[in-house]
């Protein structure tokens, strides 16, 4: 959805000043209709009106050269580009056609993998790209992004050893190459915030506190503003998937020099303060921003509604406070799904099933884990939640499944993050304090 058209304008001008003086000094008719869809792309008007044109010139190019592998598989990104509002089923489903039988031809076309993993990577169709996503590492070794692309298929399947080990590749070699160019390495980044949701899923709390404090580390050294989100990211996931509401504390950074991410900062803080019983700091930091609906970011209305549901909880107004966090899952509801881990901080049905649960109304909490771990594949967060109130509810067999789910998970968990029996009684595991009232 980005683009630099003055960079491509200038090289464009390199070779002649005009379209139609390019276009004259092609040599052959493919290269020229090759050449036609670049003109397009950062021809003139609104880039959202270009999208769509240079869609249209990749389709013409495709079905004038059926055979050419790189027309299909841009065709395929061209019709992504076109998804403006978000993920859309019908648009991802038809890039998802063009590219598979480019992949099925030719198994070592990079750019037919990537954009099939681009197409199915949500909890719905992530099975589908499983083959691209096993493939692409392995077409691309030296490409730091095709390593981390394969964990949008496996954060989608809830696949977390997986999840982990492409992103330590996607590391290494990304911090190789800044290396060779004498860059420091990147800490906060989007491969290392991946990495460490993994290592949290994975129960793997020191792994994750060492890409945490090296981060925070970063945070001391003049970040970029994209460096500062991943943190504030991370710092989210510690404090919330790792279960330790005192753990904002150790990990504060002085984040003054970008406003916007206050509210994603203070929402941690305030989560904390009412899990550990002061609603009176999370009133002062909630008191900083104005109403959910005036905020343009959907996601940021949302966590301002599970701080004033939580809040009313807290009030011991129940009926108001779950409505609220109900609210907020409706709007979560409502968005296009997004790739990689929660992009709201606190997964709102997560959240409505930890309160329900806490108010022993079990069977309507059920129903929030479920939708939970369907938004959100294995999920070791509502996994625990959905286990305990399976038990609740007497329902032996769908905690003993959980539990399961979680054994293998936890495989290589740290000591201390017990794996839950097979028998399904809860007495044999320690759950993580992150719904503890």
């Amino acid at each position: 959805m980005q683009q630099d058209r003055d960079a491509a304008l200038a090289i464009l001008q390199q070779y002649a000043h005009t379209p139609a003086e390019r276009l004259a000094r092609v040599p052959t008719e493919r290269e020229r209709d090759w050449f036609e869809t670049v003109e397009v792309l950062y021809g003139d008007g609104p880039k959202q009106e270009r999208d769509f044109r240079y869609r249209d010139a990749m389709r013409r190019l495709s079905e004038k050269y059926p055979d050419d592998h790189d027309a299909a598989a841009l065709y395929a990104l061209s019709l992504l580009g076109t998804a403006h509002d978000g993920r859309d089923f019908a648009i991802y489903m038809k890039a998802a056609a063009v590219a598979q039988p480019v992949f099925e031809a030719n198994p070592l076309h990079p750019g037919a993998a990537h954009y099939i993993i681009h197409a199915f990577d949500d909890p719905v169709h992530a099975p589908l790209g499983l083959p691209a996503a096993r493939a692409y590492s392995e077409i691309a070794p030296d490409a730091s992004h095709a390593q981390h692309m394969t964990s949008h298929i496996f954060v989608a399947m809830g696949l977390w050893d997986d999840v982990v080990t492409a992103n330590v590749r996607a590391r290494d070699v990304q911090n190789a190459g800044l290396e060779r160019k004498g860059r420091r390495a990147n800490a906060c980044g989007h491969y290392t915030s991946w990495l460490h949701y993994g290592h949290l899923q994975q129960g793997r709390l020191k792994d994750a506190a060492a890409g945490m404090e090296a981060c925070r580390e970063r945070m001391a050294d003049g970040p970029t503003r994209g460096e500062a989100g991943y943190f504030v990211n991370m710092r989210a996931r510690a404090v919330i998937d790792g279960g330790d509401w005192g753990a904002g504390g150790a990990i504060a950074a002085d984040l003054d020099a970008f406003a916007d991410l206050g509210l994603p900062y203070d929402f941690v803080d305030a989560l904390a303060a009412l899990r550990t019983g002061d609603a009176e700091v999370a009133a002062r930091l909630r008191s900083r921003y104005g109403k959910p609906e005036d905020e343009r970011d959907p996601r940021r209305g949302i966590l301002l509604l599970e701080l004033d549901g939580l809040i009313a909880l807290a009030d011991g107004d129940s009926e108001a406070g779950i409505a609220l966090l109900e609210e907020a899952a409706a709007r979560e509801e409502a968005l296009p799904y997004e790739f990689g881990p929660p992009a709201t901080l606190m997964p709102p049905h997560e959240l409505l099933a930890a309160e329900l649960a806490a108010l022993d109304r079990h069977a309507e909490a059920r129903a929030a884990w479920e939708e939970q771990l369907a938004r959100t594949p294995k999920r070791t967060q509502s996994l625990l939640g959905l286990a305990g109130t399976a038990m609740a509810l007497g329902d032996e067999v769908a905690a003993r499944e959980a539990y399961a789910v979680l054994a293998e998970v936890w495989g290589g968990a740290d000591a201390g993050v017990a794996v839950p029996a097979r028998s399904g009684k809860s007495g044999n595991f320690i759950p993580w304090p992150s719904y503890a009232r």
